[in-house]
């Protein structure tokens, strides 16, 4: 019995020291002396009085967080997690993870509803989508603004009470477009959205600049487009002193103003997907999951169980009965990817090409739209597999249509 106790404790010990270790490292892992972040790039619009009045009075509350790859991956993200489970101990919070790598702002309006919204109402709302609308999909100004005020204006609609915070973070490039005293795109694009909806903004990228600039932070402390944890850390300081001053204001709870009209007025703000199941199809097509295992090219596990849309030769023919002001797929586009031919409510057939510059070692998930500024209500669109082909095969691989 004395040898069975004195193994226990031994056993205990160990389990003990072993906690200590790993607990020990966590901390060691932690960003250590990161640099004071300023408030000139923290652009506070509105009021936050609704988030913090659910916290503390329903002792409850969902947190959403919409973008790429930036908000899929363990970075900033957790990091405001933490930080709002210790500002507000005795809440129960459901957060939702709707970041999908490589989906710019388009496809996050498309699948806001699914991805976000269908959780419930949204109490305190993150996004996004400055990297990937500048690097992924090379958005112009007007597509940024479509897709983030889509994005927006839903979230809004869905809860008036949910306050939101825009994330602007940064790459290579657009870091260089700051250093030469201008702008990049996607971000500026999107802050016309912030300041339309009067949403607070958290400009990363011109933060980093200016850290850079000071001599404050190196690019490689940062981590890169993908941040280290350092990198992670200073974004999550300007959020947290963003929220932390606007919640020392009193006051109740009071819905968001509404702007009265529209930034643009064929912005995604009903933006949703559609099911494959809806086309009419024709020969050449099949709806199943992909025989990945017999398809060149490296595929991400969140795709390969989904059952999508496919045609593979030249001639496959659908046609799609819908309604609303926009059209287009989301698909997934590898080194086969094709070229399709649309023609809606009986005009021309124009192309629209499948391929991604991403796409050649990869099955990479994008949005093309078609045609974004329909008259509202019925139309009917017709869509071929064009006998061109810019890859090394013709397929299409839709996971949904895309309307608004």
């Amino acid at each position: 019995m004395k040898t069975f106790a004195h193994s226990a404790r031994l056993t205990a010990l160990i389990v003990l020291l072993t906690i200590f270790v790993f607990n020990a490292s966590l901390t060691a892992a932690a960003p250590q002396n990161l640099p004071a972040v300023s408030d000139k790039h923290i652009h506070q619009r509105g009021s936050y009085l609704n988030s913090k009045h659910q916290f503390e009075s329903t002792k409850a509350g969902h947190v959403a967080f919409l973008g790429g790859s930036i908000t899929e991956m363990n970075g900033y993200r957790p990091m405001v997690m933490e930080f709002l489970e210790k500002t507000f101990p005795e809440t129960r919070f459901q957060f939702t993870n709707a970041g999908i790598s490589s989906t710019c702002s388009n496809t996050g309006a498309f699948r806001t509803s699914r991805d976000v919204l269908s959780q419930g109402p949204v109490d305190l709302f993150f996004v996004e989508f400055a990297v990937n609308d500048d690097q992924d999909a090379g958005h112009t100004e007007t597509a940024a603004i479509r897709g983030m005020e889509g994005v927006i204006a839903q979230i809004r609609r869905h809860n008036p009470n949910a306050d939101i915070v825009m994330v602007h973070f940064v790459n290579p490039s657009m870091l260089e477009t700051i250093q030469n005293q201008k702008k990049p795109l996607s971000s500026s694009s999107h802050e016309q959205v912030a300041r339309h909806y009067q949403v607070s903004t958290i400009d990363l990228a011109s933060e980093v600049a200016r850290l850079i600039e000071a001599k404050q932070l190196t690019w490689e402390q940062f981590g890169g487009t993908h941040p280290a944890p350092f990198g992670n850390a200073i974004c999550a300081a300007m959020i947290e002193k963003l929220l932390t001053n606007a919640w020392q204001e009193s006051g109740e709870p009071v819905k968001h103003p509404v702007p009265a009209k529209s930034l643009d007025p064929h912005s995604f703000t009903r933006g949703h997907l559609i099911d494959v199941k809806h086309a009419k199809l024709d020969s050449g097509w099949t709806i199943a999951v992909p025989k990945w295992d017999n398809i060149p090219g490296s595929k991400r596990s969140r795709f390969t169980s989904i059952p999508m849309l496919t045609a593979d030769a030249a001639g496959a023919e659908l046609e799609l009965d819908f309604e609303g002001t926009a059209l287009g797929v989301y698909i997934v586009a590898g080194p086969d990817a094709g070229i399709l031919e649309v023609s809606i409510d009986g005009g021309p057939f124009q192309p629209y090409d499948l391929y991604h510059h991403y796409s050649k070692g990869l099955h990479y998930p994008r949005s093309v739209v078609f045609n974004s500024e329909l008259k509202p209500g019925k139309h009917q669109a017709k869509i071929r597999v064009s006998e061109k082909t810019s890859s090394k095969g013709h397929a299409a691989r839709i996971m949904s249509f895309v309307g608004n």
